[in-house]
């Protein structure tokens, strides 16, 4: 029986939750990371997946994730998901605290996790032929946009160190890959970003046909870990058709031209 056996983090909500899901639906071994503990235990009860409470930011936590793993035996993919995003402030107004928040979670983390299980990751690739690295950017990371300074700042830093990554792993059976998703409803993203205002994270969607769900942005990671071990998809940038471009979403409706 050929290894698959994937570590998700940030998989308490959201895409992370999704892809939990989907690949426990494929037969594969997961193991979910996230700082909420109830919420995993719930999704173990639900999945039989493994799971593990853990700040990702806190360097004794990725230690702690570290030994689960090599205790657990080797991987295949690693799915570094847990990011997010906080406040639309002006570059001029921005909030130091919020900034820093987000570059530690979306880019620090992403590091720490990623060092930490590799070692894992080579066992995997040595018994299953392969493995992946697969990092959840953002069309941020591609595509400034006023209000999105310190986002921005981040998802260009995650995507860097993506490319970085890929080029290190030269010659290796390890794929580097990276989902870049546009405009995603989910449970909590808007309403993290904007402190709980509902009213806020709602208009984010408003009047647009079919933003994408989490589970779509999943199906999309989980066909990347799925493809042929010589195959590589190294980007692949995910959005509604409504989002014709990070700056033009249409709001009131799709319909075929006459």
């Amino acid at each position: 029986m050929v290894l698959r056996r994937a570590v998700v983090t940030g998989a308490s909500s959201g895409i992370g939750e999704a892809t939990v899901r989907l690949l426990r639906e494929r037969g594969w071994e997961v193991l979910g990371v996230a700082r909420r503990a109830e919420r995993l235990a719930a999704l173990a009860e639900e999945t039989g997946a493994e799971v593990l409470a853990a700040d990702l930011t806190v360097a004794a936590d990725v230690a702690a994730l570290r030994e689960r793993v090599e205790a657990w035996g080797p991987i295949t993919t690693l799915v570094n998901n847990a990011g997010g995003a906080k406040g639309s402030d002006r570059v001029e107004d921005g909030d130091v605290d919020e900034w820093r928040w987000m570059y530690e979670i979306n880019v620090i983390a992403l590091q720490q996790v990623t060092a930490a299980l590799l070692p894992s990751l080579r066992a995997g690739a040595r018994e299953a032929g392969h493995a992946d690295v697969l990092n959840l950017t953002s069309t941020a990371g591609y595509f400034p946009y006023a209000g999105g300074g310190g986002y921005n700042a981040a998802k260009f830093a995650a995507r860097a160190v993506t490319g970085a990554l890929r080029l290190e792993l030269g010659g290796e059976p390890i794929r580097v890959v990276e989902v870049a998703p546009g405009m995603v409803r989910t449970e909590e993203f808007s309403l993290t970003r904007f402190d709980g205002d509902r009213d806020r994270a709602d208009a984010v969607y408003e009047g647009v046909e079919h933003p994408l769900l989490a589970e779509d942005v999943a199906e999309a990671i989980v066909h990347a870990v799925e493809l042929p071990g010589h195959v590589s998809n190294d980007l692949l940038i995910v959005k509604p058709v409504a989002q014709a471009a990070i700056h033009q979403v249409h709001r009131d409706g799709l319909r075929v031209k006459d």
